[in-house]
């Protein structure tokens, strides 16, 4: 096996990057010194390793990315930390205290407006508005009845801006909550905080919404229990009236003044019942693992739209992507050239249909980081492997210079072939991730 050495250097280095198949590849040395901990001289060299010397010629790194059409591996992990992060906040872990999976908490869907009418399957059983009962997996739901009349503009300025309306929203669901308890904003802080992790999704017509955990806490965060005021259904009617009332002013585009809400279309369910997905119970792993699949997917599995920038509008044309993503995408590139919308970036972001928010985010107390999971697993990694290698010796301490520089990314087809054939090393399976 590659992890035991039986197998000829190339394997064992493509094994060790756990799956990933468009690595960065790195040129440059890593040296590593013995240090004489009573003195604090640097001593001998007890480890150097040389980007040349190594089979593929370079040094291979996962490339971290957190989409699932681009490297399902990476990906993965992603998603695998994403869940952690989410669950850790529901019942405790990770640094979070257990006692948060008593505190109020409830699981909310923000959609995004109406755009015009599209192709869907009503939950009521009814056909369409076009008369036909769609499949599941019928290419034409999310695409307008009309696309003609589609408000195309409206839709990728909306991404454009569903950012800013969450920020408007957390600071408005605070107020909501402050007014409840009969107490200012100021003083809240004294006795709650309210957390959140959210992740966006793109529905099938290509707009965003978004899934979010919100939990009201002490004083202090999840350290702290909540006031005896503080419950699942306060907190409920705070986020129907927060989101009814937050809204975001948009540019003018031919005269047009647009203004941006969140939709009708507003699900809140409290943490502990038996109402999500069709009768099965609302438990914070259900929870997490539904939030954490949203985690690694982009536009590109919505609408099939891009899955990376566009550098020329002529790429649209070669590109295999349905009639209601082309035009998405045609707009946010036209509307991408206008002077006054230049800060929206969305040339840049047309691949994203307008979109340029995080995909994952938290406030700072609702539970640990994929900084902190992706360092603690780092350095498990390096223990294993000191362990390793130290075969009954006292680990000393070490002194270690690094200089690395990009040189490119990606497996030679010879490498993809055998790349293909190989399980990852045991221990790569938990490489850091980038968002």
């Amino acid at each position: 096996m590659a992890a035991q050495g039986t197998l000829p250097g190339i394997l064992r280095q493509l094994s060790g990057l756990g799956g990933c198949t468009h690595p960065i590849r790195l040129d440059g040395h890593r040296t590593e010194y013995g240090v004489d901990t009573t003195t604090g001289e640097i001593g001998a060299v007890l480890h150097h390793l040389d980007s040349t010397s190594l089979p593929a010629g370079q040094l291979l790194v996962r490339c971290n990315n957190r989409r699932t059409t681009r490297c399902a591996a990476c990906a993965e992990v992603y998603r695998r930390d994403t869940f952690h992060l989410i669950t850790s906040g529901l019942r405790g872990g990770k640094g979070t205290p257990e006692h948060v999976a008593a505190h109020p908490r409830v699981f909310a869907t923000f959609t995004a407006p109406s755009f015009g009418p599209v192709h869907n399957r009503p939950s009521s059983g009814r056909t369409c508005r076009c008369g036909i009962h769609h499949d599941q997996d019928d290419d034409a739901l999310g695409t307008p009845l009309n696309p003609d009349a589609y408000d195309y503009d409206a839709a990728v300025l909306w991404n454009a801006h569903a950012g800013a309306l969450w920020r408007r929203f957390s600071i408005a669901l605070r107020r909501e909550v402050a007014k409840r308890a009969g107490l200012s904003q100021r003083r809240l802080r004294e006795h709650a905080r309210v957390s959140f992790a959210k992740v966006a999704e793109y529905q099938k017509r290509g707009a965003v919404h978004f899934h979010a955990v919100i939990r009201i806490d002490g004083s202090t965060g999840g350290d702290s229990p909540p006031p005896p005021w503080a419950t699942a259904e306060l907190l409920t009617d705070a986020i129907r009236t927060a989101t009814a009332k937050v809204r975001v002013d948009g540019p003018a585009v031919d005269d047009r003044t647009h203004t941006f809400t969140f939709g009708r279309q507003l699900d809140v369910r409290t943490i502990r019942s038996a109402d999500f997905n069709d009768g099965q119970e609302l438990t914070e792993r259900a929870v997490a693992a539904y939030i954490a699949k949203y985690a690694t997917k982009g536009a590109e599995t919505a609408t099939g739209a891009l899955d990376r920038p566009l550098k020329f509008a002529a790429e649209l044309a070669q590109l295999d992507i349905s009639d209601h993503a082309h035009r998405l995408v045609r707009t946010a590139w036209t509307l991408g050239a206008r002077k006054s919308l230049e800060h929206l970036r969305l040339r840049a972001w047309a691949h994203m249909l307008g979109f340029r928010g995080h995909f994952s985010t938290k406030s700072r107390r609702y539970s640990t980081t994929l900084g902190a999971l992706r360092n603690a697993r780092a350095e498990w990694r390096r223990v294993e492997a000191a362990a390793a290698t130290a075969n009954g010796r006292e680990t000393e301490t070490t002194y270690v210079l690094a200089h690395w520089v990009f040189a490119g990314t990606g497996l030679s087809s010879a490498e993809a072939w055998l790349a293909a054939s190989l399980e990852p090393a045991p221990g790569t399976e938990g490489e850091p991730t980038r968002a």
